[in-house]
C-alpha cells in the first residue's frame, strides 16, 4: 500500500500535472516540515497535525532568515498536501484552513525597451555558422513568440511547422498551446535547420534547439545566454529569458493588443496572471496621454 506522500506524487503527476520540478519542491517541503516536525515534537506523522506545529515551522523559518517568498512557497506545499489528504479522507480538518501566506514586497519587473531589442538585433546581425545562428535565434524566439525558457528547451522538432508559421510549445501542466510565427523569423528558422543539419552525431534529434554536441540545451546555458547577450546593450540588472517574455506581453500591450490575446499567447490559465504585465503598459499610457492631452499643453 502506498504512502500518503507516494500518492501525493502520483495525485501532482499525474492528475495536476505538474513537472517534475515542482513535484520534486513540493515533496521535498513535506519531508522538510516532516523532519521538523520529529525533533521538535517527536512526532512521525505529520498527517495528524495542528496549526500551532506549522506555526512554529514558520517562525523557525523566518529565524533562519528564509525570505517570505520562499516561506510562502512551503505553505503553497503544505496546504497542497493537506487538501489532498483531506480529498481523499485521510484527514477530516485541514490543518492549513486559516493560514494566511505572509506578506512580501511587490517585484515589478522591468522589461527591456524597444530600443534595447533593436539594438540587440543589430548587435547579432549577420550571423556566421550554426552556434550564432542558433544564438540569435533563441533570442528573437523569446521575443516573438514570448515562450518559457522551458518551453522553449522542450520544444519538439515536429512541432515546428514551417508550412503554416505555427508552432506547438508544451507549457506548464503538460497543456499545449499554438504560437503564430511571424514572417521575420521564417527565414531564420530555416537557415538555422540548415545549419542544423550539418551537425555531426546528433544525440537529442527531436529536440529543435541542440548544442554543437548535438545535445539538448540546458536551462544554465539558455540563461547565460540571454544574459550575456543583453548585458552588451542594456544595463538593468535583471536580465533574463523571463524579462524577455515579460517584455514580449509588454511590447505588445503597449502597441494595442488585448488582454485575452496576450493570455492566450503566454498560455495564460487566467486573466490575473497576465495583468502583472498591464503595469508598464499602463505606464506608457500615461506618458502618451499626457504629452497628447491638450489640457497638459
Amino acid at each position: 500500500m502506498k504512502s500518503n506522500k507516494e500518492a501525493f506524487r502520483d495525485y501532482l503527476q499525474f492528475e495536476k500535472k505538474y513537472s517534475p520540478h515542482t513535484v520534486n519542491a513540493y515533496l521535498n517541503d513535506v519531508v522538510f516540515f516532516e523532519d521538523f516536525n520529529k525533533t521538535h515534537f517527536d512526532q512521525d506523522n505529520i498527517d495528524r497535525v495542528n496549526y500551532s506545529q506549522i506555526r512554529s515551522w514558520i517562525v523557525s523559518l523566518v529565524d533562519q532568515d528564509v525570505s517570505n517568498v520562499s516561506v510562502n512557497r512551503k505553505m503553497s506545499s503544505l496546504k497542497s498536501f493537506y487538501k489532498f489528504l483531506l480529498k481523499t479522507k485521510q484527514i477530516e480538518i485541514n490543518p492549513m484552513l486559516k493560514h494566511k501566506a505572509l506578506k512580501t514586497p511587490k517585484i515589478v519587473q522591468i522589461p527591456f525597451s524597444e530600443k534595447e531589442l533593436t539594438d540587440l538585433i543589430q548587435e547579432v546581425d549577420n550571423p556566421v555558422g550554426f552556434e550564432e545562428v542558433r544564438d540569435k535565434l533563441i533570442v528573437e524566439m523569446f521575443y516573438t513568440t514570448g515562450m518559457r525558457r522551458a518551453e522553449l528547451i522542450n520544444l519538439m522538432l515536429r512541432n515546428v511547422d514551417l508550412s503554416s508559421s505555427v508552432i506547438k510549445v508544451l507549457g506548464k501542466r503538460n497543456k499545449e498551446r499554438i504560437i503564430p510565427l511571424l514572417p521575420v523569423i521564417i527565414d531564420q528558422l530555416k537557415l538555422y535547420l540548415n545549419e542544423r543539419a550539418l551537425v555531426g552525431d546528433i544525440v537529442d534529434g527531436e529536440y529543435f534547439f541542440i548544442s554543437k554536441k548535438g545535445l539538448k540545451l540546458s536551462e544554465s546555458f539558455v540563461y547565460r545566454l540571454i544574459n550575456s547577450y543583453f548585458s552588451k546593450v542594456s544595463e538593468k540588472v535583471k536580465k533574463s529569458p523571463h524579462v524577455l517574455r515579460h517584455t514580449f506581453a509588454t511590447h505588445l500591450l503597449n502597441n494595442g493588443a488585448d488582454l485575452n490575446s496576450v493570455k492566450e499567447l503566454l498560455g495564460h490559465s487566467s486573466l490575473a496572471s497576465t495583468q502583472v504585465y498591464t503595469h508598464n503598459s499602463l505606464a506608457e499610457l500615461k506618458k502618451v496621454y499626457t504629452n497628447a492631452h491638450p489640457r497638459n499643453k
